[in-house]
């Protein structure tokens, strides 16, 4: 019996050891190297050097002064991360998007752009589309007393071109740019 039980024992240990401290320790010293920014959360910092959030991760702008991210189904909370998960039949899913349709809502703007009224699939995208902060420009403007075309040179400042995938802008990284002005 022990000649079974002991290699099996060393190759758990074993394997333990090389998938378990060796290769994340690889990857962590990998990737700190390469990629140190993304490795360390794409942290984003105010002048003070206090962390203000994560590029990578959208936070709740209240008011009229802000650009509104998309909605989100886990309240913004990296714990609950998830999407709503209700059918396109679901009357709780219309319901939501009828009540963020008449908040977002913005007089002569026309139809609110469907990605200020959906989540994404983690409940914490970062971006929109560029319509969609467009959308939102005279209600901010009007809120800060600045010109429109002030807060479209910002937006078009701001406007992330991926390799792949159509246009974007972080949503807190313009917010932020928005309060230095």
């Amino acid at each position: 019996m022990s000649t079974m039980i002991r290699p099996a024992l060393s190759l758990l240990l074993l394997m333990t050891l090389i998938t378990g401290v060796a290769y994340p320790l690889a990857v962590t010293g990998i990737a700190q190297l390469a990629f140190p920014e993304q490795a360390n959360g794409s942290l984003l910092r105010d002048a003070d050097g206090k962390v203000r959030g994560s590029a990578l991760i959208a936070q709740d702008f209240v008011g009229d002064a802000w650009f509104h991210p998309r909605p989100s189904a886990g309240g913004f909370a990296t714990v609950s991360s998830s999407a709503s998960n209700l059918a396109p039949s679901n009357p709780a899913l219309a319901t939501r998007v009828i009540e963020a349709a008449t908040q977002q809502q913005v007089a002569g703007q026309g139809p609110v752009p469907l990605a200020l009224l959906t989540t994404s699939g983690s409940g914490l995208d970062p971006h929109l589309p560029p319509e969609a902060i467009a959308y939102q420009l005279a209600r901010v403007a009007a809120a800060r007393n600045l010109s429109q075309a002030t807060l479209q040179q910002l937006l078009e400042a701001h406007i992330e071109r991926p390799l792949v995938g159509p246009p974007v802008v972080n949503v807190l990284e313009l917010n932020r740019a928005l309060e230095r002005l």
